[in-house]
């Protein structure tokens, strides 16, 4: 019966990281369109391509079908993302984005692969992996505290999108219940942590969205510079501009 309904909560779980990954593609039509990515920023996706990398590898070796197969399609989409923006970044950018995805995509990805292969016995190699996967997660969903210490400041919501914050939430929660119902703690912990910091800036959203916004250097410097605080997978129609964070 738990394994029953395990699927079923996987299976949504995959419909809400599906439309997760594929939020950004309105900005990418608009790139290609434009061709110029301007001021916006690779870093979330190389981010969230090495992060789906690994997870599909976790849910291959452990097997996690549900796992494997939505991060394997994650790793397809973001991967579409990286080359648009090494098709049509200016230069600068783009010999940034190869130097990251030469580190990360390609060296950390690799490392994280061979080391516990070369180091440890099969019986652990599973648990070195969960535990990198598990801990990059964290670093991931704990990008957002950012945008809610912004939010305090100036009492305003608008670094801070609902839905960006609702579907952090609702993913987070989904994939804890999975979790749960499977007994994987790689998963329990990051997706518990996500679920735990949605729920935090749905509060917030909830206390500050009819607040007088409270006129600091902060907020003004980003209202001058136009910045948003995105999230490493956008759930809005623009891309994380440079220097912009969750």
């Amino acid at each position: 019966m738990a394994a029953d309904l395990s699927f079923y909560v996987g299976v949504i779980g995959n419909v809400i990281s599906l439309l997760m990954f594929l939020s950004p593609v309105s900005t990418f039509k608009s790139i290609v369109e434009q061709r110029d990515t301007k001021e916006f920023e690779s870093v979330p996706y190389i981010c969230t391509l090495l992060n789906a990398s690994l997870w599909t590898y976790y849910g291959i070796i452990k097997p996690e079908l549900l796992v494997s197969t939505i991060n394997g399609f994650g790793v397809v989409v973001e991967l579409v993302y990286v080359i648009l923006f090494l098709i049509f970044a200016p230069r600068r950018m783009k010999v940034k984005t190869w130097i990251l995805v030469g580190i990360l995509d390609v060296g950390f990805f690799a490392a994280a692969i061979v080391v516990p292969k070369l180091a440890l016995q099969v019986s652990h190699q599973v648990d070195a992996l969960g535990i990198i996967c598990a801990g990059l997660n964290i670093v991931m969903y704990g990008s957002p505290l950012s945008a809610m210490k912004t939010v305090v400041t100036t009492k305003s919501v608008e670094y801070m999108p609902f839905l960006l914050s609702f579907f952090l939430f609702l993913n987070g929660a989904t994939w804890t219940l999975y979790a749960v119902l499977r007994w994987d703690i790689y998963l329990m912990v990051p997706n518990g942590t996500g679920c735990f910091l949605g729920a935090v800036q749905l509060v917030l959203y909830a206390i500050y969205r009819n607040a007088k916004p409270a006129k600091s250097d902060l907020s003004e410097n980003l209202i001058e510079e136009g910045s948003q605080h995105a999230p490493l997978i956008s759930s809005s129609s623009q891309l994380p501009k440079k220097d912009a964070r969750w």
